[in-house]
């Protein structure tokens, strides 16, 4: 057997990551940041655009958040945010698990909804 079927009978015998909801974290970034002064509205732009890029989903004004396949990933993206902290302002980053973002409730006036789903596969870019 050449290295190249070896190589493809091994991938092939790998079974796919399992999305723990114990493992897997959502981590928010929360966000009051003065928007008086223009160069103050820059900066806010310029972060919130930056969550964006990093991945973040807008879940409520200056709220955003990002499923995370595990804490070392978490912490990845908590590092990602530090460096891109605006110099006024007031950031709060928190992670919680999977199984405990799902047991959030929701409600738009006094209707209640379901939590978002984490991504049902993993995102490359």
């Amino acid at each position: 057997m050449s290295w190249k079927e070896a190589a493809r009978r091994s991938r092939r015998d790998v079974p796919p990551p399992v999305l723990s909801e114990f493992r897997g974290m959502w981590l928010f970034a929360m966000f009051d940041l003065p928007v008086k002064e223009k160069d103050q509205r820059r900066a806010y732009t310029r972060f919130r655009v930056k969550l964006l890029q990093l991945g973040f989903t807008q879940i409520q004004f200056s709220v955003y958040a990002q499923y995370c396949v595990s804490e070392e990933a978490s912490t990845v993206k908590r590092k990602a945010v530090r460096a891109a902290l605006p110099y006024e302002g007031q950031v709060r980053v928190v992670s919680i698990t999977d199984k405990q973002f799902g047991s959030m409730e929701i409600y738009y006036g006094k209707e209640a909804a379901d939590p978002e789903d984490p991504p049902g596969q993993l995102l490359l870019f």
